[in-house]
């Protein structure tokens, strides 16, 4: 009924509101809104952008929002919406197209100024999921390196991964979907499909990667047997955590360990889209079980760790986003077991498809949309 209420009370809001892609400040949507922890302030930033996948924080205030069928947004502190660019060509087919966004650790210092993204690249025998990463000067990307392409190309456009996320020793953590072939690819580790690949800042192999001395895995594997991850973080003590969409249920959230087989599709909690039959067991020797396995159709996109004092109840606790249950969710975890789980949104903001915790402390969503939006959550104790 809660839900009920805060989705009346947001399209009461909305009601009267451009949908269009004019430029504007933030907008207050709901004021009020009542977790375990805070009354939150959930506004909107900006709209009108297509499909946006995911979203980087420039030093200045501005942001940067990938834009599925190709464009790269930079959105400024009063919400005027410009286009980078110097965009390479994607394939915007299905689920492809431009996807994440990551700075380098060290962005701003000058020899470190690349912006790292993933896209789908055509060819011959469909699309790949492909690194690259770029400068930016005057809005336009240049210098740009193509860093690593996965080694095969295939159809259908879907199940890309392609998240990105900086692990402490300056490597890079990108993950790759099963790119929803039958028979399933996760569990052939001589290809780089259904896994998380761990690189150098060059797109190379860092010589401890967990496989390098085994000749039936690629040296860039880091772990293999996931489906599709399309959350991916790495936490204030170093540790890399994911979620990823199972089948018809069975969405998962993984802390990821060198060498490890997560179990897809040996191993899943989901079912088979046609029959809704249970698809593998739900534990094998040697794979790794999920530590927590998201009620219903989840659907997981994006996956933030709170830090900070703007959220200091939070703190340490993972914000995953849901694209078809349009859900925010906060879970509090201790030694590795989930002992906090809150629904934060539930439909107020619509397909989430990134989370985002800004240096600022606020929190942001991006809505997967055709005319999608940027949104801010914040206390309602802090300054709007």
């Amino acid at each position: 009924m809660a839900a009920i209420l805060r989705t009346l009370t947001l399209t009461l809001l909305l009601s009267g509101l451009p949908l269009d892609a004019q430029p504007q400040a933030a907008e207050p949507l709901i004021e009020g809104l009542e977790s375990d922890h805070y009354s939150l302030r959930l506004e909107r930033i900006a709209s009108g952008l297509a499909h946006p996948w995911s979203l980087a924080f420039l030093p200045g205030g501005d942001l940067l929002v990938s834009e599925r069928p190709g464009r790269l947004a930079r959105i400024d502190q009063a919400g005027r919406v410009t286009h980078v660019e110097g965009i390479p060509e994607v394939s915007a087919r299905g689920q492809g197209g431009l996807l994440d966004l990551s700075l380098h650790p060290r962005f701003g210092d000058g020899e470190h100024d690349w912006l790292y993204f993933t896209w789908s690249q055509s060819g011959n025998g469909g699309s790949a999921t492909t690194l690259s990463r770029a400068r930016l000067a005057n809005d336009a990307l240049t210098h740009i390196e193509t860093l690593l392409v996965q080694d095969r190309f295939s159809a259908p456009g879907r199940h890309y991964g392609s998240r990105l996320a900086w692990l402490h020793d300056g490597t890079l953590l990108m993950s790759i979907g099963d790119r929803g072939r039958t028979p399933p690819r996760a569990q052939d580790g001589g290809d780089h499909a259904g896994s998380v690949l761990r690189l150098t800042e060059k797109g190379g192999v860092p010589p401890d990667n967990p496989f390098v001395d085994d000749a039936a895995v690629l040296d860039e594997l880091f772990t293999l047997g996931n489906r599709n991850p399309q959350g991916l973080t790495v936490t204030d003590a170093g540790l890399p955590w994911s979620t990823e969409h199972g089948p018809r249920t069975g969405d998962e959230l993984n802390r990821l360990i060198g060498g490890e087989n997560y179990g897809w599709p040996v191993v899943s909690r989901g079912n088979d889209y046609a029959t809704n039959r249970p698809i593998g067991r739900n534990s094998a020797p040697g794979m790794r079980d999920p530590l927590h396995v998201f009620e219903g159709r989840f659907a997981p996109s994006g996956l933030a760790e709170v830090t900070g004092d703007t959220f200091s109840a939070w703190q340490g606790h993972f914000l995953a986003g849901g694209l078809a249950s349009e859900r925010l969710v906060r879970l509090a975890l201790e030694a590795d077991e989930v002992v906090e789980h809150e629904v934060l949104l539930e439909g107020e903001v619509g397909r989430i498809r990134d989370v985002r915790q800004a240096p600022s402390g606020a929190i942001y969503l991006l809505e997967d949309a055709a005319s999608g939006a940027i949104y801010r959550l914040t206390p309602m104790d802090s300054s709007p």
